[in-house]
């Protein structure tokens, strides 16, 4: 996900897009745990979309 497309969302649509990338977060932590995982670099775009949603969420907070 681009900073630009999360820049251009609702705070209630960060907050459910956040939930959402969690829950896939939790997901792949058990795929990864069992050995089932098939795409290990989605691991770390989840990680990162998660890091610049709350940046974006912080922003808009303080503004």
């Amino acid at each position: 996900m681009k900073i630009a497309d999360i820049r251009g969302l609702t705070p209630d649509q960060l907050a459910e897009t956040l939930l959402n990338l969690k829950k896939e977060q939790f997901n792949l932590r058990f795929q990864a745990a069992t050995g089932q995982v098939e795409k290990t670099h989605r691991v770390n775009e989840i990680r990162k979309d998660i890091a610049r949603i709350k940046t974006v969420l912080r922003a808009k907070a303080a503004a």
